[in-house]
């Protein structure tokens, strides 16, 4: 019985080499191949898997694309449109999208900024006497307020 998958060296990169030049663990490679970011790769006689050059590549896109904020689902579904040339929203859409919900966390995130810098300010020594000082712009402290 032969197996097609089946190559000798130096038909590809080994797994570890394939990590490193990636800056990644082999966990990591392996991970990647069992949710179907990367191809299976070529095996040896021995069964060691030897992936073609380009898959560093794929996996530093991964991961500056992680970077930026996508799951590995959004990911593996921008990686399907190129490969597999399904109707699904493509790189600009997803971007436009990613942008969208970068830039409302932004604004949440600077809301909350201020307010701790204003809490700051107020110079509450605990959170009890915050609640209950007038100056104190923390959310919660309306709700000490009613009670």
């Amino acid at each position: 019985m032969t197996v097609a998958t089946q190559v000798e060296p130096p038909h590809g990169l080994r797994s570890g080499a394939v990590a490193d030049a990636a800056g990644v663990n082999l966990q990591t490679l392996r991970y990647y191949e069992r949710r179907g970011l990367l191809d299976p790769p070529a095996r040896t006689l021995g069964g060691h898997r030897l992936y073609p050059p380009e898959t560093v590549t794929v996996v530093k896109v991964i991961k500056a694309a992680q970077r930026l904020g996508f799951t590995l689902d959004e990911i593996a579904e921008m990686i399907d449109v190129g490969a597999h040339r399904h109707r699904t929203p493509g790189l600009q859409a997803r971007v436009t999208d990613k942008l969208a919900e970068i830039e409302a966390r932004i604004a949440d995130l600077t809301v909350v900024r201020d307010t701790l810098r204003k809490a700051l300010h107020a110079g509450c020594d605990d959170l009890e006497s915050c609640a209950l000082s007038p100056d104190c712009p923390l959310p919660f402290t309306e709700i000490a307020r009613d009670a």
